[in-house]
């Protein structure tokens, strides 16, 4: 399989170094190590204090299906679900 980056934007709805906290959770690096998904980079606009980018990356598909098996987890966090934009590029 290929590697794969994907870049995930969305809105939350606490401060971001609220929402921090649950990205940064023992049980947020233990979800991403048993997926295979290595995060990259986290940030917050700098325009727009709601919006958030998350780049991980991991095998071919390996992010979509952790996230979409994380909603509850993310939404606790602050994270808006429906606002969530993916977009994936491969390395080949």
């Amino acid at each position: 399989m290929a590697l794969e980056t994907t870049v995930f934007t969305f809105k939350i709805s606490v401060p971001f170094e609220e929402w921090t906290k649950g990205f940064d959770s023992p049980e947020a690096d233990q979800m991403h190590k048993a997926t295979g998904v290595t995060p990259l980079y986290r940030g917050v606009s700098k325009e727009d204090p709601q919006s958030v980018v998350v780049i991980h990356q991991g095998e071919e598909g390996a992010a979509k299906k952790m996230f979409a098996g994380a909603r509850e987890i993310a939404e606790a966090s602050g994270h808006i679900w429906d606002s969530t934009v993916i977009t994936s590029y491969l390395d080949n």
